[in-house]
């Protein structure tokens, strides 16, 4: 193939990655696999396919800098499930999956990732390894080479097939953050979050709802041992089964019992502007003993322009918590796009939660 029939490559402009551009990724070879189906390629995220064998774990790991995944496997693995037909992957357990997807990244570009939005609603914890990696869900710049997703269902177990998709990748070109001050600058002329409130550290702070409105649940609990989710299959499963409604507590505040899961909703509605990508930062100890949000990524378009509520998955841990209506319980970091996407999330991509209140995950009615 000579030089003038070669595929363009993404342009090298700094920022998340959009829509155009990952097509482009595909076709320049920086993305490989078999042909991304319809509705993988998201406004700033591509959903990455499991891949043929799952690998039962004893144990979560990293390969540290000096081995390779399959290096690890060789030494790690108890038993291996083919995933050519569906298969359970149970609660409690830890698979490692090679995914279909793998990577041939310039110099300038990297990757992160998260589990979707439906992984994280069903208490999946997903996350991806690279070869050498040293830490989860980071890619590091220049990667050559496949990816793996370590996946760990806490509270249902699920069923899963070669192709089913649990986690999400972003490639980052360059420096993607906000310069000092940018993003203020921005929230002033055109709000971020309703009600508008002043950004904290270059983010917007998220407050747990626990009243509600005057009908309905102000979270939902998980059902311990209840049936099997499968993944691929929306809106095909009863909620009832598997979900608890939770009504305001007298007095305010809702009680988190020890390592049940819960869905909540903010009381923000969050904005992400057509030409920004967000991601909910990591957990911080010092807001309370519980865990906030798996998943993270929100792309363009999530919210615009008037702002949609943000749903937490919560887990509490060790001792019962008390969890304050309006307490902080995360902050959601803002990026550059390289270029704003062709499709933005919620318009005309079959988004599910666009414009969600308290919403459980896809998979049920």
């Amino acid at each position: 193939m000579t030089d003038a029939s070669m595929p363009p490559s993404p342009p090298i402009v700094s920022g998340i990655l959009p829509d155009v551009a990952l097509n482009a990724a595909f076709a320049a070879g920086w993305l490989a696999g078999a042909p991304p189906q319809p509705g993988q390629i998201q406004p700033a995220s591509l959903d990455l396919r499991l891949g043929a064998k799952a690998h039962r774990l004893p144990f979560s790991f990293l390969p540290g800098r000096t081995r390779s995944v399959d290096d690890a496997v060789a030494d790690y693995a108890m038993h291996t499930l083919a995933l050519e037909t569906p298969t359970v992957l149970e609660r409690g357990c830890v698979y490692l999956v090679e995914l279909e997807e793998s990577l041939a990244l310039p110099a300038h570009v990297g990757a992160s990732a998260n589990p979707k939005s439906s992984t994280g609603r069903l208490d999946v914890f997903a996350r991806v390894i690279a070869d050498r990696a040293s830490e989860f869900d980071r890619v590091p710049f220049g990667y050559r080479g496949r990816l793996w997703a370590e996946v760990s269902p806490r509270t249902f177990s699920i069923l899963v097939r070669r192709g089913s998709r649990l986690v999400q990748l972003r490639l980052r070109a360059g420096d993607a953050a906000f310069g000092p001050g940018e993003l203020d600058a921005r929230h002033e002329t055109k709000p971020l979050v309703h009600p508008e409130a002043p950004l904290r550290d270059g983010s917007v702070a998220f407050h747990v709802d626990t009243l509600g409105g005057a009908e309905g649940p102000v979270a939902y609990r998980a059902r311990k041992h209840a049936g099997l989710v499968d993944v691929d299959r929306v809106a095909g499963h009863e909620p009832d089964a598997f979900w608890e409604q939770v009504r305001p507590r007298p007095g305010g505040g809702l009680v988190l019992d020890p390592d049940d899961f819960y869905i909540l909703a903010s009381k923000e509605r969050v904005v992400v502007p057509p030409d920004c990508a967000a991601e909910m930062v990591a957990y911080d100890t010092l807001v309370g003993e519980f865990r906030v949000h798996y998943a993270g990524f929100f792309d363009p378009g999530f919210g615009w322009p008037d702002g949609t509520r943000a749903v937490l998955e919560v887990r509490s841990h060790e001792v019962p918590f008390l969890l304050d209506d309006g307490q902080l319980v995360g902050h959601l970091k803002y990026e550059r796009m390289a270029a704003q996407p062709a499709t933005l999330y919620g318009q005309g991509l079959g988004s599910h939660y666009a414009q969600q209140a308290l919403t459980l995950s896809k998979h049920f009615r």
